[in-house]
């Protein structure tokens, strides 16, 4: 079922003699954005007028508008509303009315044998989700499906026991309770998701009139487990099925996109701004949803690592608790912010994951060694989310209290760990010797992406920042250590007001 390879660094699709398939044509550096028209401009409207009714519960705001079929790059016809139909209360279109080569929008399966065509990125008319069986968009959960409030992990694919999702540990001392208590008053809802969510399912509805084979995912914490109420949006845009050239292609793509949002979009969409980073992106924020979002064009390994680290989060009880928490320090304590040198959060969590794999009976065990085929660089997209329900929950014979493994956390890395020489590899699940070439060499914080083996800390490049982020763990193990009450580190009624 998945190819046979666990090289690390390979590229993220396989192979052209490999490929099943190849729809996706390259892109020409000069092609021009696709102009809306009258009809589309009045669909995007009404788009994020349902969007703006439905956070705000007035459903009775939300305009009739009569829509016309759009024709994706297949030649299929497809409405360019679902929701819309929905909302007016009308049935189902006749069969007769449905020309014959046009798949209908149907509602997903709660079973995890769903169908998904097999191709690298799923065409448009496909179920338009972050991925096939993934948490729906809240136009279509409104009229279809109780509330699940409180239900964390957001996808409805089965993709772990009800049991696994909601049982937390428990706390028999006071900072284990404070973990616990900062961990369910931040963490992320599931109406925080669907905000995110309704945004990504507008967004890809537009960008697919200028890209029409293109497909927008939803990544990075919103979706791997370790999100808070307040944390941003990640989307990645994937356009084709090869590697897409970072400083060229993709910078170009992201200034249509950006366009794009600063015209026709103007007035859900405010402050796009292409940041030209080693991989480029849009920054923007969503009026309606609320929420900031960071968009790449296809940085596909941040679509590997989400359900990677999803696996981790779910298969041990402690662990996202344990990174939420950490998160929330190094963000109090102004060590977390990659664009001003310190930790990203990506890297922290990988941090939390290799002290989990380290310790002398460990929490977690190393996927990527247990399971190589299933967390395979070269496996196709459209699996790989997939993944976590195949993975059972790890058990481990280390008892440990979350406030035992806060402090020692922060032991590890003020006593144990040698950042001089060592690598941390959640791959590897261990501290290994770090390698000599220019990405690692004269590099203060060394952590290893799973997938392309790059260095996730690499914007932590002044000794002054390293030094910081040292002194900070430092300082807190000794505090915590001999206080044992987290309010000394992190004041937690500020922090849960905040969210």
């Amino acid at each position: 079922m998945f190819p046979n390879s666990s090289n690390l660094g390979r590229p993220p699709f396989p192979p052209k003699h490999q490929q099943q398939s190849n729809f996706f044509n390259k892109l020409p550096l000069n092609m021009p954005p696709a102009f809306l028209s009258h009809q589309q401009s009045i669909d995007t409207q009404f788009n994020f007028q349902n969007a703006a009714a439905l956070l705000s519960g007035n459903l009775a705001t939300v305009p009739a508008v009569t829509l016309q079929p759009m024709t994706y790059g297949n030649g299929s016809p497809v409405r360019t509303s679902d929701a819309s139909t929905l909302f007016r209360g009308k049935k189902r279109l006749r069969e007769q009315s449905v020309p014959h080569d046009a798949k209908r929008q149907r509602f997903p399966s709660y079973h995890p044998e769903t169908t998904v065509v097999n191709q690298a990125v799923p065409l448009p008319e496909e179920r338009r989700y972050s991925f096939p069986g993934s948490v729906r968009s809240p136009l279509l959960r409104a009229h279809q499906e109780p509330d699940l409030t409180g239900r964390i992990p957001p996808l409805h694919d089965s993709l772990f026991l009800d049991s696994i999702e909601t049982t937390l540990p428990v706390a028999k001392d006071k900072l284990s309770q404070q973990v616990l208590d900062l961990f369910q008053a931040c963490q992320q809802q599931t109406c925080d998701l669907n905000r995110k969510e309704l945004c990504r399912t507008e967004l890809q509805r537009e960008i697919q009139r200028i890209f029409p084979q293109s497909r927008l995912f939803l990544v990075g914490s919103s979706l791997n487990g370790f999100a808070t109420r307040t944390s941003d949006g990640d989307l990645c845009l994937v356009v084709k099925e090869e590697p897409v050239n970072q400083k060229t292609e993709a910078r170009h793509i992201l200034s249509l996109i950006q366009k794009l949002f600063s015209t026709k979009l103007s007035s859900y969409i405010e402050r796009p701004q292409l940041i030209r980073a080693k991989v480029p992106i849009v920054k923007f924020r969503d009026k309606v949803s609320r929420v900031e979002f960071d968009l790449n064009v296809n940085n596909v390994v941040g679509i590997r690592n989400t359900f990677l680290l999803r696996t981790y989060a779910y298969i041990e009880n402690r662990v996202r608790p344990l990174v939420l928490v950490i998160k929330k320090w190094a963000s109090f304590r102004d060590i977390n912010d990659a664009s001003r040198g310190t930790l990203s959060s990506y890297s922290l969590v990988l941090m939390v994951l290799h002290y989990l794999q380290t310790l002398p009976e460990p929490i977690l065990p190393s996927l990527q060694k247990n399971y190589p085929e299933c967390f395979d660089p070269t496996m196709q997209l459209h699996l790989v989310h997939r993944v976590p329900r195949t993975i059972p929950p790890y058990l481990s014979k280390n008892g440990s209290s979350l406030g035992d493994l806060l402090i020692g956390f922060f032991k590890y890395y003020a006593t144990e760990f040698d950042w001089s020489h060592q690598m941390i590899s959640v791959r590897e699940a261990k501290a290994i010797p770090r390698p000599d070439g220019t990405e690692w060499r004269n590099k203060f914080i060394c952590v290893e992406e799973p997938f392309d083996g790059t260095n996730t800390a690499r914007a932590v490049h002044e000794k002054q920042k390293f030094d910081r982020i040292r002194s900070e763990i430092l300082q807190t193990w000794r505090i915590l250590g001999d206080k044992k009450d987290l309010n000394y580190v992190l004041p937690l009624r500020a922090v849960i007001q905040k969210r």
